[in-house]
C-alpha cells in the first residue's frame, strides 16, 4: 500500500526551446522546417522594412513563408486576420517577429489555430516572449483582457546583434521588468502565494529568479554601454538572457506581487503613457521594498536603478504633479480585491500604497 504525504502540488513552466545567438534569425527556416513545408511569418511593422529580407532568405531552400506586416496592436481583428491568413495558405507552423504586441498577435493566432508558434523578438525589453499570455487591446490602443494561453512557445529565437542594434531604453526597460522578478517570486514564496499555474513555485523557480537578479545586478550597467555601441557582446548576452529567458520563467513559475500591481496602478494615470512597462515596473519595485520596510535594501535598488538608467522618482515616469488624487486613483487599483499586491507576505493597504508612492516624490 502507497501512503502519500499530504502536499500540494507544485509546479513550473517553461518556452519549449530557447535559441540565443549573434544572428539567430537566420536559423528561421531551418526552425519552421521542423513544423512543416509552410509557415506565416508575422513581423512587427516598427521592423518590416529593416527585416522582411532576412525573414525571407531565412527560408530560402528551406520552407514556404508568407510574410505578414502587422498592423500595430494585439487587438481581437489583428489576431483574426492572421487566423484568415494563416488558413488560407494552409499554414503549418505561425511566427512573430518584433516587439511585444506582434509576438501576442502570433501566440493568440497560433492557440485558435491550433498551430506550433516561434517567437523572434527584436527588443529585450520584457520577459513577454517566453509567456503563455497575450495582452489583447482595443483597436484604439487601450487594453481589452489578458488572454492565457494553454501552452508556452514552442521556440523562442533571440537574435542578439538585433536587440543590439535597438536603443538601449528597451534594454534598460527589460532590467527593470526583470529586477522585479525576485522580489515578486520571494514575496509569493513567502506567503504561498499561486504563479500563474495557479499553485505554488517549485524551489527551481525561486532559485531561476535569484540567479535572473544577480545576472542583471552583474551584468547590467555593462550590456547597456554594449548596447549604446550597437555591439553584441558578452554582457548583452547575459542580460538579454536574464531578461527574456530567467525573468520569463522567474514570473510564471514563481509569481508575481506588490511591483506589477503598483504598474498597473500606475497605468491608471494619462502621465505614465509614454513610459515603458519595465520604467513602471522599476518604480513599483522600489515602492515594494518600502511597503515591506526593506530600508536598506530599497537604497542599494534605488542606486543599482540609476545606474541603469531606470526611474526612481514619479517624476521620471511623467508624474509631475503627484497629488493625492492621482495617488489614491493608483492606490485604489493596485489594492482592488483579487490584485496580486494581496501575494504579499503581510497585509497591504491603500494607504501602504500611497506611503510608499509619496516616498518617491
Amino acid at each position: 500500500m502507497l501512503v502519500t504525504a499530504d502536499i500540494k502540488p507544485r509546479g513550473a513552466r517553461f518556452p519549449g526551446r530557447y535559441i540565443q545567438a549573434a544572428g539567430a534569425i537566420g536559423l528561421l527556416g531551418q526552425e519552421a522546417q521542423a513544423y512543416g513545408k509552410r509557415a506565416v511569418a508575422l513581423l512587427d511593422r516598427g521592423v518590416f522594412g529593416m527585416l522582411e529580407k532576412s525573414v525571407s532568405d531565412a527560408f530560402d531552400g528551406q520552407a514556404d513563408v508568407e510574410i505578414v506586416r502587422h498592423g500595430g496592436e494585439c487587438s481581437e481583428s489583428e489576431i483574426a486576420s492572421l487566423v484568415a491568413r494563416a488558413r488560407t495558405v494552409g499554414a503549418d507552423v505561425i511566427i512573430g517577429v518584433g516587439g511585444g504586441k506582434a509576438l501576442d498577435t502570433a501566440k493568440a493566432a497560433a492557440r485558435d489555430l491550433g498551430l506550433p508558434v516561434i517567437v523572434a523578438p527584436t527588443i529585450a525589453a520584457s520577459d513577454a516572449p517566453c509567456s503563455a499570455l497575450a495582452v489583447v487591446y482595443n483597436d484604439d490602443g487601450t487594453v481589452a483582457y489578458d488572454s492565457f494561453l494553454p501552452a508556452n512557445p514552442n521556440l523562442v529565437l533571440v537574435d542578439t546583434v538585433l536587440i543590439a542594434a535597438a536603443p538601449a531604453r528597451f534594454l534598460a526597460a527589460g532590467i527593470g521588468d526583470a529586477l522585479a522578478t525576485w522580489y515578486e517570486a520571494d514575496a509569493c514564496r513567502q506567503s504561498g502565494a499561486f504563479n500563474c499555474m495557479r499553485m505554488p513555485g517549485l524551489p527551481l523557480a525561486f532559485e531561476v529568479a535569484r540567479f535572473c537578479r544577480e545576472t542583471i545586478l552583474e551584468f547590467g550597467a555593462a550590456a547597456l554601454s554594449e548596447c549604446d555601441a550597437k555591439t553584441a557582446g558578452p554582457a548583452i548576452e547575459r542580460v538579454v538572457e536574464a531578461n527574456i529567458l530567467l525573468s520569463g520563467i522567474g514570473f510564471e513559475s514563481g509569481g508575481v506581487a506588490a511591483a506589477h500591481a503598483i504598474h498597473h496602478g500606475l497605468c491608471e494615470l494619462e502621465d505614465v503613457h509614454h513610459h515603458l512597462h519595465g520604467e513602471k515596473v522599476a518604480i513599483g519595485v522600489l515602492a515594494g521594498l518600502k511597503i515591506q520596510g526593506r530600508h536598506d535594501e530599497f537604497a542599494r535598488v534605488r542606486d543599482y536603478c540609476q545606474s541603469v538608467r531606470l526611474p526612481t522618482r514619479l517624476a521620471d515616469i511623467g508624474i509631475a504633479e503627484a497629488s493625492q488624487e492621482k495617488l489614491e486613483i493608483v492606490a485604489r487599483r493596485a489594492c482592488r480585491a483579487g490584485e496580486i499586491i494581496h501575494n504579499e507576505p503581510m497585509p497591504v493597504t491603500e494607504a501602504m500604497v500611497i506611503g510608499a508612492l509619496a516616498a518617491l516624490i
